[in-house]
């Protein structure tokens, strides 16, 4: 059996997350591989896979804030708001050249924050029980509602690039779960008038995981897997508890204690649980691990 645990990936441009899935699933021999946090096949970067039962704590990291590094392409808007929709509007020399630097930094100043953000079109948001992009390749039209969004740092990462046809500027963006970086370049270019779309993605973080230590398909190194323990320290708060705690809990009991968000409850090391409060004084698992996974 493969080590439960999660694996970290650097996925390569132009396959999907699934297919990242499929590869792993030969090489670590094993069906059970899930991922938290799809990325399109134009993007690359941060996958973080689940292994066995490593998939049990994919569900408390796909909602962490991510980490992103883009180039936006001022001058054209895309179906994708991306470069591989087709052009839907393009920008004249003179608009192009009426754009500042100031104005781009006001622009990226005023999608810094608590912002309302309108979901890309050809998002994986479910309508109606189906996949927005489905929908939009068959042809239908669908307009997303605005949600609130975090975004806690939008810079400007280096020079700015003027040309008589487009502007482009590379950036990093902080953000929280379910910001659309592809929203960000349109709504960027619609402030601007000029439109506005992705012309590369990367994402470099996932809450406390990042690229440093990704798995390569590329460079044939072994793949690393992060074994439970760790990886719930890692990722969640956590408690050790007592030998009887963990029985309990291996038995569908509640513990005493409080916590304020999930919480992993380890037990000599190894991975028992992950808890939430029940009331205002006893823990329930939202999850429990076998006896031994943790030290497979």
């Amino acid at each position: 059996m493969a080590t439960p645990g999660l694996l970290l990936v650097d996925k390569p441009e132009g396959i999907t997350s699934h297919d990242v899935v499929s590869r792993v699933r030969k090489i670590v021999g094993t069906r059970k591989v899930g991922h938290a946090g799809t990325l399109d096949p134009m993007a690359t970067g941060l996958l973080v896979l689940g292994i066995e039962s490593g998939t049990k704590l994919l569900t408390f990291i796909v909602g962490k804030d991510k980490t992103y590094e883009a180039t936006i392409r001022l001058g054209s808007s895309t179906v994708t708001d991306d470069r591989e929709g087709d052009v839907l509007t393009t920008a004249t020399p003179d608009q192009i050249s009426e754009i500042t630097q100031e104005a781009i930094l006001a622009g990226i100043s005023k999608l810094s924050g608590v912002i309302q953000q309108k979901p890309s079109a050809v998002s994986a948001i479910k309508v109606d029980g189906e996949r927005a992009y489905a929908r939009v390749r068959a042809g239908e039209e669908v307009d997303l509602p605005s949600r609130e969004v975090t975004v806690s740092r939008f810079e400007v990462l280096g020079v700015i690039r003027f040309t008589n046809e487009y502007i482009e500027l590379d950036v990093v963006v902080d953000c929280s779960s379910g910001t659309y970086i592809r929203a960000l370049a349109r709504d960027l270019g619609n402030d601007l008038g000029v439109g506005g779309h992705l012309t590369a993605l990367r994402r470099t973080r996932i809450g406390e995981f990042d690229l440093e230590t990704a798995y390569d398909f590329s460079d044939g190194s072994p793949v690393n897997i992060i074994e439970l323990a760790e990886a719930a320290e890692t990722s969640l708060p956590h408690i050790e508890i007592s030998t009887q705690d963990e029985i309990d809990l291996r038995f569908g009991k509640r513990i005493a204690g409080t916590v304020a968000e999930p919480t992993a409850v380890l037990c000599s090391g190894e991975l028992v649980a992950v808890v939430e409060s029940a009331g205002t004084s006893s823990l329930k698992s939202l999850v429990v691990f076998s006896k031994g996974e943790s030290n497979v």
